[in-house]
């Protein structure tokens, strides 16, 4: 099919599809619309059997699709974090994954994926940050863009998220962002800008906070005025769980889905708006255009055409997950080629995170992969017999978490009389129901209690700790014998769920034998007093093996890396410090973790540290180790590709998407928590490196770095006003990938801008001796500022310099340009 014919075949397709949503609409009454206009559950809109329309599903989505419901039953495939993704600096391999995601969604009849976040890293502080792309625009606007056409390629809608300004978690539901007209629309708008105009996604999610006095779900200019008039989005706009608190306000700004339901502001509510002249009916019609519109697009609704009618080719999930992970790996440091490993050198493997790795982030993002391996089982896998040691080393917790390995359990819940309504399997010990997520045959109305019973086997000998978190009645049972039996009252939390992701409780230490099974219970009876703000149940029962002295652990890993040729630590961070629902207090790495690297890098030379977390920590031992690996969460296939990457069957390919700084004193963006109720985005236009920039600070590893296992040299550079091409060559031994990034610097400039900025970037493969040539767009918008007084963009003309370069701070040649 030539590009004119596809053209056609498309315009009549969307004419057709506008034409039964026109249709459909004609049929309903104003009761039904109301109703549709409301989730009808947690993750559904109702189906209209009337008008052919199916009920709407969705699913969280940023690395997995988890379903409709919180259990291990059906698997999901867990890519590495959005960080990662965004690391390899490929809008064509977001794209794949988004392809791949949208397989996982049909597969588990989901419609429309909850994906992606492409909030900024405003600062590192963020508690969300492993969720979000990058510290830069454009960056953030080009991954987000791949992963929403690969996913509508798969014919399954995106909502992306969370319009607008959401970079921060402390106090999310109230807090209201203060940011001028320039920041707002050459930063946080930015992205979402890009996404619309180059991706035409079907869905935004309007976020919980307030942007300059407007709560984002009632926002009327930035939703009707900006998103749908200035850029011309014609998909639905859907709350954030929970975010919509006023019927008038959330339809009138734009708003088109309330969600979670059955009790929103819309249905009974709107309808009666309208009957009470509140509310223009036609404006609810607008909505409902949008919700069928998407109804249409998915193939939900009888007598349109889906957009797509053969989805793509079948992707192997495990293989293109650990590829993610190790395009995504960035290598900061590796002196004296430490990295990749010399063939058959006996390797001394320590760290925690090395046999139990965090993969993904905590939160919303959750999914339950069917396997996951660790970088103990992918080094095992990878060497030869004999050559690996591994020790515990240092463990990054000693925090009570849901009970995991070792542990078999399922939920029982019973009624007020104790009969058996149903049962679930728990992937963990975390219980976590919301709205009609709960096992077959259970409601909320009956429901009275929950036993999570199972077994245990230890993986060590000695006293093991078992407790409880979030609040009600508990009684714990553990081979047989009661050990605790209580209550856990409200204490200073301010709502149920706050307390249900706090601190867990210790109720008990067992002494148990490694590899001897053992029953265990944990009865938890409901209380209406602890009830959650929605339908839900949510407690954990929670375990902590024996506890070692940690310095006889530090030393043990000490003497196994004396005797090995090469000595890798993970080191890690953990829930309690990266999650969902609140930002990070500090950038250091928890536990004894900094003093495990000391003191392995004291006595051997060839120490690799591989960083397992999702956002920059603290690296106060850099420059005593000789290799430092960025990991992120690298999802289910990680410890496989970590393997892949170590021994050098691989090339590590990422390059910071976040400037890593040496110290949090050092950062130049670091505030989250709200004066009297507002965040001041008095930084303007200058975070990320544009920040660092404007301070003169150095950072520990400079945005857009990263080490590859070959070299590079920049051969040629021309540009012009709307394009720059690059010749280079690849002067090393074996193959590599280089992502060429182009920076535009003012020479002197007539406006307050940053003193550069990442104008394009494309990636480039080449074998040894290979020259290969790149031609990078330049988009007008990069010479472009938000006029405040025009209210409109502005081409600031002048001389600027041109840099093609390997990273921000590494520009390997430069020309200029005049515009």
């Amino acid at each position: 099919m030539t590009e004119t014919s596809a053209d056609t075949a498309r315009a009549a397709a969307d004419a057709a599809r506008e034409e039964a949503v026109e249709a459909a609409l004609a049929e309903l009454d104003l009761d039904t619309k109301a109703r549709l206009l409301g989730g009808q559950d947690m993750w559904s809109l109702t189906a209209l059997p009337e008008i052919g329309l199916k009920s709407l599903v969705m699913s969280d989505g940023p690395i997995g699709v988890r379903g409709v419901r919180w259990t291990a039953d059906d698997p999901s495939v867990a890519l590495p974090s959005p960080t990662a993704l965004a690391a390899a600096w490929d809008p064509a391999l977001a794209r794949r994954a988004g392809r791949l995601l949208a397989q996982e969604a049909r597969r588990k009849g989901v419609h429309v994926l909850l994906a992606p976040t492409v909030n900024l890293h405003r600062t590192p502080l963020g508690g969300r940050h492993f969720e979000a792309y990058s510290e830069d625009p454009f960056l953030t606007g080009a991954v987000g863009t791949g992963y929403v056409q690969g996913v509508q390629d798969g014919g399954v809608g995106t909502t992306v998220k969370h319009f607008v300004a959401n970079d921060a978690e402390t106090d999310r539901f109230t807090v209201d962002n203060r940011l001028a007209p320039r920041p707002l629309r050459e930063l946080y708008l930015a992205p979402f800008e890009a996404i619309v105009e180059n991706a035409h996604p079907w869905g935004i999610m309007t976020a919980y906070n307030r942007v300059n006095g407007v709560t984002m779900t009632e926002h009327r200019h930035l939703v009707n005025e900006v998103l749908r008039g200035e850029w011309g989005f014609d998909g639905f706009n859907v709350s954030d769980w929970m975010a919509a608190r006023s019927t008038t306000g959330d339809i009138e700004g734009g708003m088109d889905v309330a969600m979670p339901g059955p009790q929103t502001v819309y249905g009974e509510a709107l309808a009666a708006a309208v009957r009470a002249g509140e509310v223009e009916e036609s404006t609810v019609d607008a909505a409902v255009r949008n919700v069928l519109r998407l109804a249409a697009r998915v193939g939900a609704l009888e007598g349109a055409p889906s957009v797509v009618t053969e989805p793509p080719a079948a992707i192997d999930g495990d293989a293109l997950a650990r590829e993610i992970a190790r395009r995504g790996f960035v290598l900061v440091r590796n002196e004296n080629g430490a990295l990749p490993l010399a063939a058959g050198a006996t390797v001394a493997l320590s760290g925690a995170a090395a046999r139990d790795a965090r993969v993904l982030g905590g939160g919303s993002a959750q999914v339950f992969p069917e396997h996951v391996v660790s970088p103990l089982d992918g080094l095992t896998a990878a060497l030869p017999e004999g050559t690996l040691s591994y020790v515990i080393g240092a463990d990054p917790s000693d925090e009570l978490a849901p009970a995991d390995q070792g542990f078999t359990l399922r939920a029982r819940c019973r009624d007020a009389s104790g009969t058996v309504l149903g049962e679930g399997s728990l992937p963990n010990g975390q219980v976590q129901w919301i709205g009609d997520d709960l096992p077959a045959g259970v409601t909320h109305e009956a429901l009275a209690s929950i036993e999570v019973v199972g077994t245990f086997t230890p993986r060590e000998s000695g006293e093991h700790s078992f407790g409880t978190r979030g609040l009600g009645a508990h009684t714990l049972t553990i081979g047989g014998e009661t050990v605790y039996e209580g209550v856990q009252a409200m204490g200073p939390e301010t709502d149920p769920f706050e307390a249900f992701f706090g601190s867990p409780v210790e109720r008990a230490k067992v002494a148990l034998t490694a590899g001897e099974t053992v029953e265990v219970s944990l009865l938890h009876t409901l209380d209406k007093e602890f009830a959650a703000p929605l339908p839900a149940v949510m407690f954990s029962f929670v375990h902590l093996g024996p506890r070692r002295d940690p310095d006889e652990l530090i030393a043990e890993a000490v003497e196994a890396a004396r005797a090995a040729d090469t000595a890798v630590v993970v080191v890690a961070t953990t829930e309690r410090v990266e999650s969902e629902g609140f930002d990070r207090k500090d950038l250091a790495l928890p536990g004894r973790q900094d003093d495990l690297v000391h003191a392995v890098a004291a006595v051997n030379p060839n120490t690799v540290v591989v960083v397992n977390a999702g956002s920059p920590v603290e690296l106060p031992w850099r420059e005593e180790v000789a290799a430092i690996l960025l990991g992120w969460f690298p999802g289910q296939e990680g410890g496989a590709a970590l393997a892949d990457v170590l021994t050098g069957a691989e090339e590590p390919g990422g390059r910071l998407p976040t400037t890593w700084p040496v110290a949090l004193a050092d950062v130049p963006v670091t505030e989250t928590t709200p004066t009297e109720g507002e965040l001041d985005y008095a930084e303007g236009v200058f975070i990320g490196y544009r920040a660092w920039d404007k301070a003169g600070a150095v950072p520990a590893y400079a945005f857009g770095h990263g080490l590859g296992y070959t070299s590079w040299t920049y051969d040629s550079l021309t540009a012009g006003p709307d394009t720059v091409t690059v010749r280079l060559t690849n002067t090393g031994d074996r193959t590599g990938r280089e992502v060429v990034q182009v920076y535009l610097a003012p020479v002197a400039d007539s406006v307050e801008r940053p003193a550069r900025w990442l104008a394009g970037f494309a990636s480039v493969e080449a074998g040894p001796g290979e020259t290969v040539e790149t031609r990078i767009a330049l988009p007008r918008r990069a010479f472009e500022i938000w006029d405040e007084e025009k209210n409109d963009w502005t081409l600031v003309p002048g001389t600027y310099e041109v840099l093609a370069a390997h990273s921000l701070t590494d520009a390997r040649l430069t020309t200029t340009v005049e515009i």
